[in-house]
């Protein structure tokens, strides 16, 4: 809502600071809407691109975000939903809740640590030394050749979403924008919010990314490009052959977009990599997180990009700032090529997408048909009656998500709404929640599966 206060100065500079007081007072909170930059003028006996230029200062200060014809609101920096830390609800303090909203993997299906910390023992590494361990990257470099331009270079980060905001920082500015999926993963959204960046939604089927939604977000002018090619968070949608080529010959005119592939899912994905980058885009950059399969804990993930976008990811990854640890790193490489771990790690993908398609099966005998990447509110379709791939599975619903989610959670069952997900106000994520289900016994997917027909409009 416009929030009434009285705005002062008549340069940019003292605009900007009547705004920023009044925001630290309290006067101005996290979703006002600020006058359009005609009226304010208007009102202080400026020129307009006075407070164009005031506005600007603000949205570079990351105290305001611009949000085109919908115009300028005080920027809402307060934590967002995120997975693992399911706030949505039965009360915690009751021992009948059952958890299906955190997205975790499951403990029993991560490789044991122990043989990897005693590989992991090495030489003491000083500062100036290289940020990547020798064999990791050894190894990387034959993981990542099959799917990458033949020239690339290999960075290493704490995570996925260390990479994803490291890369985004230095390719761009505050109020840049940045094309997310359309339901998109909660990570995803807080990195882009926080980093002051834009985000234009680009909207997802049940083969991933939708060429038409891609267009349209590189010709409002997107700077980057976030794509999940397998396991699509929150869909379990995967981008197949056809679609990747499409998708590049979209991003063919727009070769100079930094575009990322999250490939979060890597060794887990029941189905095959397809990039969108073609072999003349200039900005790019794959990255892989181990964090599903040898553990969140881990926190190391592998880039591969372009020679100029690694350059610019290794400044901010030197030796001596934020480098990841070299224990860390050959942990991971224990663990990657220990023969034990890779079966457990083969035996994981199995269970998690038999038990998401006998999850499905089960919806589809009681009339909720789920689809890979589906969109609508279910389908009568046998063809339908399938789950994606990833750790959790999208379900339709026929009343809103989160009276849904309130329901089950009046059951003992916490579910994320879609609406956490969507970046579309009133968009499909509204009618869809999402869930975890692999450690349910046959019996508690039955209570759940009765529960969910009635909560969700089923029955």
């Amino acid at each position: 809502m416009t929030h009434h206060v009285e705005i002062t100065g008549q340069s940019a500079s003292d605009i900007a600071y009547s705004v920023r007081t009044l925001i630290d007072r309290g006067q101005l909170r996290p979703g006002d809407l600020l006058p359009p930059v005609r009226t304010l003028a208007r009102d202080l006996g400026v020129n307009r691109n006075t407070t164009v230029a005031a506005y600007r200062l603000l949205a570079t200060s990351g105290l305001v975000v611009g949000q085109g014809r919908a115009g300028t609101r005080v920027a809402d920096l307060s934590p967002g939903p995120q997975d693992g830390y399911a706030t949505d609800g039965a009360d915690d303090t009751s021992a009948q809740v059952v958890d299906l909203a955190s997205g975790n993997p499951l403990p029993a299906l991560i490789p044991d640590l122990r043989p990897a910390l005693t590989a992991a023992a090495g030489h003491t590494v000083l500062y100036g030394e290289p940020v990547i361990d020798a064999g990791l990257a050894r190894w990387a470099r034959d993981w990542f050749a099959p799917d990458v331009p033949e020239a690339f270079e290999l960075s290493v980060t704490s995570g996925a979403v260390d990479a994803i905001e490291r890369l985004l920082a230095q390719s761009l500015m505050r109020d840049d924008a940045v094309g997310l999926e359309d339901p998109c993963f909660l990570a995803s959204q807080q990195t882009v919010r926080l980093g002051g960046y834009r985000t234009v939604p680009i909207a997802v089927d049940e083969r991933g990314m939708t060429p038409a939604g891609l267009r349209a977000a590189l010709e409002a002018g997107v700077r980057a490009v976030v794509c999940t090619p397998r396991a699509q968070n929150p869909t379990g949608a995967s981008i197949d052959a056809q679609r990747a080529r499409q998708l590049r010959e979209v991003l063919s005119d727009y070769p100079y977009v930094l575009v990322i592939e999250d490939d979060y899912y890597s060794l887990l994905s029941r189905v095959p990599f397809e990039s969108i980058v073609g072999h003349e885009h200039q900005r790019w950059a794959l990255v892989r997180s181990l964090s599903k399969f040898i553990g969140p804990d881990i926190c190391v993930a592998l880039v591969a990009s372009d020679r100029e976008t690694a350059a610019r990811l290794a400044l901010r990854l030197s030796p001596g700032t934020t480098w990841v640890s070299h224990l860390l790193q050959r942990i991971a490489l224990a663990q990657l090529t220990d023969a034990n771990a890779r079966a457990l790690i083969e035996r994981a993908a199995g269970v998690y997408a038999d038990n998401n398609a006998a999850f499905a099966r089960a919806l589809a005998e009681r009339g909720v048909h789920v689809g890979v990447g589906s969109t609508g509110t279910g389908s009568t379709g046998a063809g339908a009656v399938r789950a994606g791939d990833g750790i959790s599975v999208w379900v339709p619903v026929k009343a809103a998500a989160a009276e849904v989610a309130a329901r089950l959670a009046r059951h003992g069952w916490t579910v994320r709404p879609g609406d956490e997900f969507g970046l579309t106000e009133g968009g499909t994520a509204s009618r869809h929640i999402r869930v975890t289900v692999h450690e349910l016994s046959e019996s508690q997917v039955e209570a759940f599966v009765t529960d969910l027909v009635v909560a969700g409009g089923y029955a």
